[in-house]
C-alpha cells in the first residue's frame, strides 16, 4: 500500500514535469541543455509509469515475513501475486472496476489487513460468502461437510532461533490439496486473542472452537500453520475490495534456492 503511494506520487510528479517541460519549458530554452530535474524526469517517467502498470494491473511481488503459512510458503520466500484474478480495480483505491473471477476456498490471497489497511497479509481462503464455517479439535467443517485430511509425517521447522515440530496433514478443497500444520496441544483457538470486529455477531467462540458464517461480500482466512496464524479468527472477514491478488509463484529464497519455480497451490 505504501510503495503503491509513493509510485503513484512519482508518477504524478515526473509526468507533471515532463508535461510542462513539453508545452512551456522547452520552447524557452531554445537548445539549452535541459536543467537536471526535468531530464531526470524524462529519464524516469517512463520507468515509473511501466512498473506502476505492472504492479497495479498484472503482477506484484511480495516478501513473506513470518511464518503463518508454513509449509507452503517460508520466511524469506519472494512469490509473485496475479493482480487481475479476480477484477481490474483502480489503482490505490483498489475498487473494482471489472470482475474478472471469483476468490475461490483454497486460493492463497494477499489482503489489506482490515485493522490496518496499510499492511498487506497473506493467507489461505476457507471460506467464502455464505459458508458456515466450524472449527474444533482442529477439523475444519464447511457447511456441514468435514473437509478431507490425511495424515503426513511430522513437520520439523526452524522458529524464531529453535526448532518447532508439528503434525503435518493434507487437506482437500474439492479437487485441491495443500498441507497444512496443527499443534495438537494448542487450542483451536486462543480465546484471549479474540478481537471485536464487524460481523462479530455471525460468530461463536468457546474453549473447543467457533463457528462463523461469512457474510456477503467477505472472506474468511486462515494460516496453513493454524496455530501459529493470526487470522480471521482473531481479527475477522475480510472484505471484497480489501483484496490485492493471488499468489501463484515462489521466485526466490535466498535460504532455500530449490524453491525458485515453485508452483503454489
Amino acid at each position: 500500500m505504501k510503495f503503491a503511494i509513493l509510485m503513484l506520487s512519482l508518477l504524478l510528479i515526473t509526468g507533471l514535469v515532463v508535461l510542462i517541460d513539453r508545452l512551456w519549458l522547452a520552447k524557452k530554452r531554445a537548445g539549452v541543455k535541459d536543467p537536471w530535474w526535468i531530464e531526470y524526469s524524462k529519464s524516469f517517467f517512463p520507468v515509473i509509469l511501466a512498473v506502476f502498470l505492472l504492479r497495479s494491473f498484472l503482477v506484484e511481488p511480495f516478501k513473506i515475513p513470518s511464518g503463518s503459512m508454513i509449509p507452503t510458503l517460508l520466511v524469506g520466500d519472494y512469490i509473485l501475486v496475479t493482480k487481475s484474478s479476480y477484477g481490474i480495480r483502480l489503482p490505490v483505491l483498489n475498487t473494482k472496476l471489472i470482475p474478472t473471477g471469483d476468490v475461490e476456498r483454497g486460493d492463497i490471497v494477499v489482503f489489506r489487513y482490515p485493522r490496518d489497511k496499510t499492511l498487506d497479509y497473506i493467507k489461505r481462503v476457507v471460506g467464502v460468502p455464505g459458508d458456515r464455517l466450524e472449527y474444533r479439535d482442529k477439523r475444519l467443517t464447511i457447511n456441514g461437510e468435514a473437509v478431507e485430511t490425511t495424515r503426513l509425517e511430522d513437520y520439523q521447522y526452524s522458529d524464531k532461533n529453535s526448532y518447532a515440530s508439528a503434525w503435518q496433514f493434507k487437506e482437500k478443497f474439492e479437487d485441491e490439496e495443500h498441507l497444512i500444520l496443527v499443534e495438537p496441544e494448542e487450542p483451536s483457538v486462543r480465546l484471549i486473542g479474540v478481537r471485536q470486529f464487524s460481523g462479530r455477531d455471525k460468530c461463536a467462540f468457546s474453549d473447543t472452537g467457533f463457528i462463523c458464517t461469512v457474510p456477503d461480500g467477505h472472506y474468511f482466512m486462515m494460516g496453513d500453520n493454524r496455530d501459529s496464524s493470526s487470522d480471521s479468527r482473531y481479527w475477522g472477514f475480510v472484505p471484497d475490495d480489501h483484496i490485492i491478488g493471488r499468489a501463484f509463484m515462489v521466485v526466490w529464497n535466498a535460504g532455500e534456492f530449490s524453491r525458485s519455480g515453485t508452483w503454489l497451490k
